[in-house]
């Protein structure tokens, strides 16, 4: 288990598009605190906690999932994020928190959903746009014209070399590919943890420093 932190926005990214986050509430006075504990909750339990200051944690999690596929293991990736979705493949699985439970996205259910392929979802997050990260996305393109302009022309980059001049898909280049480098994660050097199973004995102790009494109980009822 590993356990990933980072800035709301990475600096690279606002530098590309100033509007990358800027509409997102700061984080609540109540839960400020409670994050900041989080990691050392999480680390009581025994699992890897990975931080950064400079990416944000997405790239972390995407990191670690390469990083596990490269080992011959299996990633399941826990987020709400849906860039995530360009992890997914044969040997990572984004379990998407989400109304009603967490559900499962795999490859497949990802060009379901999407209609293109997982390495394909920067490319679609720059055309459609994406508006939980402030990226508006192509002038008039939604996400069924945007994965019909990828499964023809296979990239963003062949769609804007295809574009005739003046049309505004050509005339928005340098931002549409501004919003696909925002889109992609950057793949980090990180060190694949050896296994070791969750310590819910700690974890109980840590919960009950925290005045987490019922999370303490249930972690107590754990088998070792």
């Amino acid at each position: 288990m590993v356990a990933c932190f980072g800035p709301d926005a990475a600096r690279y990214r606002v530098e590309l598009f100033s509007g990358y986050h800027a509409q997102r509430p700061p984080v609540p006075d109540e839960l400020a605190p409670q994050w900041g504990q989080a990691g050392h909750f999480y680390q009581a339990l025994g699992w890897e906690v990975a931080e950064s200051e400079e990416v944000e944690a997405d790239d972390l999690l995407g990191s670690y999932a390469a990083e596990e596929v490269e080992a011959r293991g299996r990633a399941l990736i826990f987020t709400g994020d849906r860039d995530l979705f360009q992890c997914a493949g044969d040997r990572v699985t984004v379990l998407l928190a989400a109304r009603g439970g967490p559900q499962l996205v795999d490859a497949a259910e990802v060009e379901r959903r999407y209609g293109v392929t997982p390495a394909l979802v920067p490319d679609f997050i720059a055309l459609r746009g994406d508006p939980s990260d402030g990226i508006p996305g192509a002038r008039g393109v939604g996400a069924k014209t945007a994965a019909d302009i990828l499964r023809r022309h296979g990239s963003l980059e062949a769609a804007l070399q295809a574009a005739p001049e003046g049309t505004p898909l050509a005339a928005a280049r340098e931002r549409l590919l501004a919003y696909k480098e925002i889109a992609t994660l950057r793949r980090l050097p990180v060190e694949r943890p050896s296994d070791r199973p969750t310590d819910y004995a700690r974890g109980a102790e840590a919960a009950r420093e925290l005045g987490l009494s019922r999370l303490a109980e249930r972690l107590a009822r754990r088998p070792a």
